[in-house]
C-alpha cells in the first residue's frame, strides 16, 4: 500500500515537473536556446497567485488565471524585447545569436530574483490551497485534496497544449517554424509571432506550475532555481526538443524521487535526477527520445 501511495504521489509531482520542462523544451525546439530565466517564470506565477489571493482577498480560483496571464505577459515581453533584437539578418534570413540569448536570459533571471527580493522581500509566504480537504481516499491510495485537484489541472493543461499544437492553425505554424524556420518564412508564416506564442505558452505553463505548488513550496525570490535545474535535467534525459520525451522523463523523475526519498534518504531527493542524468549522458547522450545529431 505504501508503494502505491508513493507511486501516485510521484506521478502527481512529475506532472508539475512536466509543466516546467515542456515549456523549456518548446523554447529550445523553436529558438535552439536554453531559457535560463525559466525558473523565474515559475517564481512569478507562485508570487502572483499568492499575492492576488491573499493581498486582494479573492478566491484562489480567480488567482490562477491571473497568474497564467502574468506568465503569458512575461513570456511575450521576454521574446519581444529581449529575444527578437538578437536576430541577425532580415526577414526570412534572420538567425538567432544563441550564445547572446543565453547571456540575456541569465541576466533576466538575476534581475527578476533581485527585483522580487527588493520589492516584496526575502521571506517565504504560503499561498492558499485550492481545497480544504487535507487527505482523501481515492480507491486504495491517499492523497490531499489540493494535490488531486492540481494534478487534474496539470493534465488538462498538457492535453490542451497538445491539441493546440496539433489541431490549431497557429499550432501548425509553430510546428513548421520548429522544423525549418527559413522554410516557414518563405511559405509566408510569421516566424516572430510563432516565437512569441511559444514564449507565452512556456510562461503560462511555468507560472501555473508555480501557482499550483504555491501552497506547498512557500514562494521566495529564489524558489525557481531548483525547479529550473530539474527542468534542464528532464529536457536532457527526455531528449533535447522532444516534448513527449520531456513528459515521460518528468513523470519518471517524480516517481524516482518519491521512492528514493523514503527508501534511501529524503536528504538526497534532489540528487537522484542528477545521477540519472549522468547515466543517460554516458549511455545515450542524445537522451531517451532524442535523435543523434548528424555531424558535417
Amino acid at each position: 500500500m505504501l508503494a502505491l501511495d508513493l507511486f501516485v504521489n510521484g506521478l502527481i509531482m512529475g506532472l508539475f515537473y512536466a509543466l516546467m520542462a515542456v515549456g523549456l523544451t518548446m523554447i529550445f525546439g523553436i529558438l535552439k536556446v536554453v531559457n535560463f530565466a525559466h525558473g523565474e517564470f515559475y517564481m512569478i506565477g507562485a508570487y502572483t497567485y499568492t499575492l492576488v489571493s491573499l493581498g486582494l482577498g479573492v478566491s484562489p480560483w480567480i488567482a490562477l488565471p491571473v497568474a497564467a496571464a502574468g506568465g503569458a505577459a512575461l513570456g511575450w515581453l521576454t521574446e519581444r524585447w529581449l529575444m527578437r533584437p538578437l536576430y541577425t539578418g532580415y526577414g526570412s534570413w534572420a538567425l538567432m545569436k544563441d550564445e547572446y540569448a543565453v547571456v540575456v536570459t541569465f541576466g533576466l533571471s538575476l534581475l527578476l530574483i533581485n527585483l522580487v527580493d527588493k520589492v516584496i522581500g526575502p521571506y517565504p509566504m504560503r499561498g492558499p490551497a485550492l481545497s480544504d480537504v487535507t487527505r482523501m481516499a481515492i480507491g486504495p491510495f491517499m492523497v490531499s485534496g489540493h494535490r488531486l485537484i492540481t494534478a487534474g489541472i496539470a493534465i488538462l493543461l498538457l492535453v490542451a497544449l497538445a491539441l493546440f499544437i496539433k489541431r490549431s492553425l497557429w499550432g501548425r505554424q509553430v510546428q513548421a517554424v520548429a522544423q525549418n524556420r527559413l522554410g516557414a518564412s518563405i511559405a509566408g508564416i510569421d516566424t516572430g509571432r510563432a516565437s512569441s506564442i511559444i514564449f507565452m505558452a512556456s510562461g503560462v505553463l511555468a507560472a501555473l506550475a508555480g501557482a499550483l505548488l504555491a501552497p506547498i513550496i512557500n514562494p521566495s525570490p529564489d524558489v525557481g532555481i531548483f525547479p529550473a535545474v530539474k527542468s534542464y535535467v528532464i529536457v536532457v534525459i527526455g531528449g533535447m526538443g522532444s516534448v513527449p520525451g520531456s513528459i515521460i522523463a518528468a513523470l519518471a523523475l517524480g516517481v524516482l524521487e518519491s521512492f528514493g526519498a523514503v527508501y534511501i534518504s529524503y536528504d538526497y531527493r534532489d540528487t537522484f535526477g542528477l545521477v540519472v542524468l549522468i547515466l543517460v549522458l554516458l549511455l545515450r547522450p542524445q537522451g531517451l527520445f532524442g535523435e543523434r545529431a548528424r555531424e558535417v
